[in-house]
């Protein structure tokens, strides 16, 4: 009788070992199919980004090749309000509505800190060299809705490194209009933006008490907006001429 009951217990210890090790085996090929459906998940994520990177470059050499109106030259460094994102026509952006020989330098998702974008060296400081390759009389920047996310030091950075490539340039900043879809974010990044003007004694302008007609995306402006926008900044800047 002892003997048999020896042996059951052993046999129970084995199976338990065995249930055990199926176990482990069944953790590890999760673990296994996880890691590899994250692989898959980021390379399709670069993949996309890649594409969108490419189109947005696009959009942005296609918005630059259309310049409005005669006189000084203005040139616009933005994001994808100035570049005319989902518009049928992006050459009726807002810098549209501005005096003078307007030439947009706009590429969406950036901003003025450095990963405001996915896209590599697409910040404002990272484009201005290559916008005033012609010079300008006056550069007007817009944007800050891209920094939404980003943290305050990378912001303040970027804005230096800004500056820096804008030395002794006449420079006006327009801030961010109060996009729904980000309208919880402006009222600090307005702040923060204002004040840098003033450190790097910059103009700046306020757009968050704007009323505007935006696109279904409650982020970009419909072709209402975009006139509404250009026409205040236009306003603005008058009462700015020199």
């Amino acid at each position: 009788m002892m003997a048999r009951v020896v042996l059951r217990g052993v046999a129970s210890t084995g199976s338990l070992r065995s249930v055990r090790r199926r176990t482990a085996a069944i953790g590890a090929l999760l673990v296994l199919l996880l890691a590899f459906a994250l692989i898959l998940h980021v390379a399709d994520r670069a993949g996309a980004d890649a594409d969108r990177c490419r189109r947005f470059a696009a959009d942005s050499a296609a918005r630059a090749a259309q310049v409005s109106g005669t006189g000084d030259r203005v040139v616009v460094i933005g994001d994808s309000w100035s570049a005319g994102l989902g518009l049928d026509r992006p050459a009726g952006s807002w810098p549209s509505r501005l005096p003078g020989a307007v030439h947009v330098a706009g590429f969406s998702g950036s901003g003025f800190s450095t990963h405001a974008s996915a896209c590599a060296r697409v910040s404002f400081a990272d484009r201005a060299p290559a916008a005033l390759r012609e010079g300008a009389d006056l550069v007007v920047v817009e944007g800050g809705l891209n920094d939404y996310d980003r943290p305050d030091t990378e912001i303040r950075a970027g804005f230096a490194r800004l500056m820096t490539a804008l030395a002794g340039q006449r420079v006006v900043v327009v801030g961010p209009a109060s996009a729904p879809s980000r309208a919880a974010a402006v009222p600090h990044l307005d702040a923060l933006l204002a004040a840098l003007a003033e450190r790097y004694g910059v103009a700046y302008l306020r757009t968050s008490g704007l009323r505007l007609d935006y696109l279904d995306d409650r982020l970009h402006l419909t072709a209402a907006g975009h006139d509404a926008f250009g026409d205040f900044v236009a306003s603005r800047l008058a009462s700015l001429a020199p």
